[in-house]
């Protein structure tokens, strides 16, 4: 049987339109990189109320524990039982504390992408064998509080991010 050009044209793309590629496309999403997905922003509500309530309800002066070093010993002891990791990531350039700086590729990215407005930033990585959700979230300032330790915080605009949590989570 004899095709011509035209035909042979419509053969190839009817058959390239049904190969594997378009398979790919119809694939269901990771199911584990979408839970862990789920489990930070499930950490990221826990962990930013932590901060709200420890402000509200037990910092009433400077010289009282701040909500943010608070957090940070939280964020140590999930770390320390390996469940994940958190950072507090300043998005400011005046960091409160040096290790609040952004301090690889990802963490750099994910403060332009949040001081840009997007609301969330992730990627995954492979560490050996094994898969990890990196993740940032934005942190405004939701009280006027915040200010009384963070005097440069003062000029912010509402809703935009001083800071962010940094996640390292393992995508199981």
């Amino acid at each position: 049987m004899r095709f011509s050009r035209p035909m042979l044209c419509l053969l190839l793309l009817t058959t390239l339109a049904l190969s594997p590629v378009t398979a790919l496309a119809d694939k269901p999403a990771d199911p584990a990189l979408a839970r862990t997905r789920k489990q930070v922003k499930m950490l990221d509500d826990l962990y930013k109320t932590v901060v709200v309530l420890v402000t509200t309800h037990y910092v009433t002066e400077e010289s009282d524990l701040p909500a943010g070093a608070a957090a940070k010993a939280l964020f140590s002891a999930m770390k320390a039982k390996g469940w994940h990791e958190v950072r507090l990531l300043d998005a400011t350039g005046q960091p409160y504390d040096d290790t609040n700086s952004p301090r690889d590729g990802f963490e750099k990215t994910a403060i332009r992408k949040l001081l840009a407005g997007d609301a969330y930033y992730d990627q995954v990585v492979v560490e050996g064998d094994k898969r990890y959700l990196l993740a940032a979230t934005p942190i405004p300032v939701v009280m006027k509080k915040c200010v009384m330790c963070h005097d440069n915080y003062a000029g912010v605009p509402k809703g935009k991010p001083i800071g962010a949590l940094g996640y390292k989570i393992p995508i199981e």
